[in-house]
């Protein structure tokens, strides 16, 4: 990784990393981890009564040396993904509708979780990738304890939908190297129809502000590579229900006007978007070029590829 250092190195050999971890696990017994504090018991293997539906042990989908993030995540050996199942959000448009829905995946601990993080590393990945991380934080902090002892060194990704709490974050202040969140809305009517989430951009803003708090503007190496800071994903929706415009203005003035953003094209009706009317279709040109102006026009210069 030519030179690069963790942060959660240093917490591991002053023993603050096992500590945050021990907290965060404590804390399942009645759990606030992510902005639903829904207050569940999930110290039971089912945790059925949480909003995540995620109990004592974290739910992953698949793994994999994923090469179609950002260039400066996937570099040229891949980004080492993990995608978690179970979703605090659970998007009525979610494209992994499969996993944030349904379940698909399953139950694994500590040291299997930790054994991944270590294959995704001897496979030559750039970076743990944490896919949908908000609800199982302290499974990931338990695992990163027993991985980064074994020798893991890659900088942690911590890719999320943004509807974290503070509470969580905290924990991870110097143990995640890069926060990835999508800021997803602006307008608390949409919220509420499309995540069941009325308070999301309220969530979202303080979120990425302690995340930037923590890591400050994207540093990338010599090589292209993401080293250290905040990367936002944001997603144009049809009729521009995401609030595009705003979000940028928040992220220009509020944020910094050097945020490496990605505003992404890709939206398409999957999940149960076909019982949406307003988002049952593809954007249009039109509507990303609109988008594009607007990031550039609020004050933002930095895009990623």
């Amino acid at each position: 990784m030519g030179g690069v250092y963790p942060g959660y190195r240093d917490l591991l050999e002053s023993g603050e990393l096992t500590r945050r971890a021990e907290r965060a696990v404590a804390a399942l017994e009645d759990c606030a981890m992510c902005a639903r504090e829904c207050h569940a018991d999930r110290t039971a293997e089912a945790g059925l009564k949480s909003y995540c539906r995620t109990g004592r042990r974290a739910w992953v989908s698949s793994y994999f040396a994923h090469h179609g993030e950002e260039d400066c995540l996937r570099g040229w050996r891949g980004s080492g993904t993990i995608f978690f199942s179970h979703c605090n959000l659970r998007c009525v448009f979610c494209q992994n509708y499969e996993i944030s829905w349904l379940g698909e995946g399953r139950p694994v601990d500590a040291r299997e979780l930790a054994e991944i993080m270590l294959q995704l590393q001897a496979q030559g990945c750039h970076n743990i990738n944490c896919v949908t991380p908000s609800h199982v934080v302290p499974q990931i902090l338990e695992a990163l304890v027993l991985a980064a002892e074994k020798g893991l060194c890659l900088p942690l990704v911590y890719n999320t939908g943004a509807y974290d709490s503070l509470e969580a974050l905290r924990l991870l202040d110097g143990v995640v190297d890069i926060y990835m969140p999508d800021f997803k809305f602006w307008d608390p009517a949409v919220g509420r129809e499309m995540a069941n989430a009325p308070d999301y951009a309220a969530v979202a803003a303080r979120a990425v502000k302690e995340m930037h708090r923590q890591v400050g503007d994207l540093v990338i190496g010599a090589d292209g590579l993401a080293r250290r800071g905040l990367l936002v994903r944001h997603l144009v929706m049809p009729g521009g229900l995401a609030g595009t415009r705003e979000v940028m203005r928040f992220l220009a003035t509020e944020i910094s006007a050097d945020t490496y953003v990605n505003i992404m094209p890709q939206y398409r009706p999957e999940g149960r978007a076909s019982l949406h009317p307003a988002i049952d279709r593809g954007i249009t040109a039109a509507e990303w070029r609109e988008a594009l102006a607007a990031a550039r026009q609020e004050g933002l210069r930095r895009f990623a590829r």
